[in-house]
C-alpha cells in the first residue's frame, strides 16, 4: 500500500471519527431547571420538565452477574473462626490482610461530631426551609447526578455536605438550590475524574445564578465546613454489607446489590434520616432488601450481625422509614430515585413487590 493511499485512510477515519464525535454532541441535551421559590407542600411539581427525561438502554448492554460465592456453611464457619469475607477474597480490591482495620477507622470517622449534620437542624438552626423543601432540592440533586453521569459517592457527599453546612448557616429558600449544586460542584471536585465545570450547574439552574454566586457560595460551605470534606458514606459500606448478605443464598441474586442500592439512595430523600449514621443506613437497606426478596424468611442472621455490628432491633426505626418511602408512604411526590431504579440496567428492582406490614418477630433480639 503506497504512502498515499496510507494518507487517505487515516484521513478518511480521522473525519468519520470527527462526525461521530459531533452527532454525539448533538443527541446530549441537557434539561435545565429553576427550582425558584421551593413551597413547603407535599406534592410539589417544579421539576417536571427534568423529570420526562428518561435513560436509554442499548440494546447489547447488560449487568455483569457477580462472581460464584461460597456455600452457607463455609461463610459461617469462617465467621467462627475469624475470618474476614474480604480477607478469603483473591481480589486485591478487597485490602484483604487489612480490611478489618479499614472498616474500623470507618466506624470511628462516621460519628465524629464535626462530621455529622444536627438531627434536627430544621427546627434549630433554619427558619426558612423545610423537610419538604429539602426533599425537592435532593430529588432534583438526582436528576443533575444522572445527566453528568456522576458516581452515587458524589450523590452522597453532595446530601452530606448540604446538610452539615444547613446546620451551621441560616439560609433562605431562595438560596437552597445554589446550596445544592456549590455542594455538588464541591462533591464532584472531591470524588470525580472529570468533574462538571461551574458553567454546567450555572445552565442546569436556566442561569438563575451566575458563576460568581456559585464560586461563592462554593467558598461559603468549605469554609463553614473548614474544609472537612472527607466522610464515610452509604457507599463505603454498602457493598461490603452485600456481599455478606449473598453468603446464604444457593446462588448470586442479582436483584440484591441494585436493590440495596435503590433503598440507600431512597433514605436520603427524608428528613427523618439525617440522624442515621453511613452503617446503619446500609444494614438497614440489606435488611429491607433481603426481606422484599424472600419475605418468608428472617432477613437477619449471626454473620450480618458480626459485620455490621447491628442487631436487628438496632435497624427497626431505620428500616420502618425506608418501608415507607418504598411504599411512597413518605416522599411520594419524589419520583426521581424510583425513575432511576425502574430501569433494566438496575435489575428494574424499584418495581418489585413488598408486603406492607414487617413482622413484629423480626425486632426481637434472639439467637437466628
Amino acid at each position: 500500500m503506497s504512502e498515499q493511499e496510507i494518507s487517505v485512510r487515516m484521513t478518511r477515519a480521522a473525519a468519520k471519527r470527527k462526525a461521530m464525535a459531533t452527532e454525539e454532541e448533538e443527541r446530549v441535551v441537557k434539561k435545565r431547571v429553576v427550582l425558584g421559590e421551593l413551597r413547603n407542600v407535599s406534592n410539589v411539581a417544579v421539576l417536571t420538565n427534568l423529570n420526562q427525561k428518561r435513560v436509554i438502554q442499548k440494546p447489547n448492554e447488560s449487568v455483569k452477574a457477580p462472581a460464584k460465592r461460597k456455600a452457607a456453611p463455609v461463610a459461617l464457619a469462617a465467621v467462627e473462626s475469624g475470618s474476614d469475607i474480604d480477607a478469603r477474597s483473591d481480589d486485591p480490591k478487597m485490602c484483604g490482610p487489612y480490611v478489618t482495620d479499614i472498616y474500623e477507622y470507618l466506624r470511628e470517622m462516621e460519628v465524629k461530631p464535626k462530621l455529622s449534620p444536627l438531627p434536627d437542624y430544621i427546627e434549630k438552626v433554619q427558619k426558612d426551609v423545610t423537610p419538604s423543601m429539602r426533599g425537592v432540592l435532593v430529588d432534583w440533586l438526582v436528576e443533575v447526578a444522572e445527566e453528568y453521569k456522576l458516581v452515587s459517592e458524589t450523590l452522597y457527599l453532595t446530601v452530606s455536605y448540604i446538610d452539615r453546612f444547613l446546620s451551621l448557616k441560616t439560609v433562605n429558600k431562595q438560596k437552597l438550590q445554589l446550596v445544592g449544586v456549590s455542594a455538588m460542584l464541591i462533591a464532584s471536585k472531591y470524588e470525580e475524574i472529570s468533574p462538571p465545570k461551574v458553567e454546567d450547574f450555572c445552565y442546569i439552574t436556566d442561569n438563575t445564578f451566575t458563576k460568581q454566586d456559585v464560586v461563592k457560595m462554593e467558598a461559603d460551605i468549605l469554609l463553614a465546613l473548614k474544609f472537612e470534606l472527607g466522610r464515610p458514606t452509604v457507599s463505603s459500606f454498602i457493598r461490603r454489607f452485600t456481599r455478606v448478605a449473598q453468603e446464604d443464598f444457593e446462588g448470586p441474586h442479582l436483584q440484591l446489590e441494585p436493590l440495596c442500592c435503590y433503598l440507600s439512595e431512597l433514605s436520603i430523600l427524608d428528613y427523618k434520616a439525617v440522624k442515621f449514621v453511613p452503617s446503619l443506613l446500609a444494614a438497614s437497606a440489606v435488611f429491607l432488601a433481603r426481606f422484599i426478596i424472600r419475605p418468608k424468611q428472617h432477613p437477619w442472621n449471626q454473620m450480618l450481625e458480626e459485620y455490621t455490628k447491628y442487631k436487628a432491633s438496632d435497624l427497626q426505626v431505620c428500616v420502618g422509614i425506608i418501608h415507607d418511602l418504598y411504599l411512597s408512604r413518605r416522599g411520594g411526590s419524589l419520583q426521581a430515585i424510583r425513575d432511576k431504579y425502574k430501569h433494566h440496567k438496575f435489575q428494574c428492582v424499584a418495581t418489585m413487590p413488598v408486603s406492607p406490614e414487617l413482622p413484629v418477630m423480626f425486632w426481637e433480639d434472639v439467637t437466628i
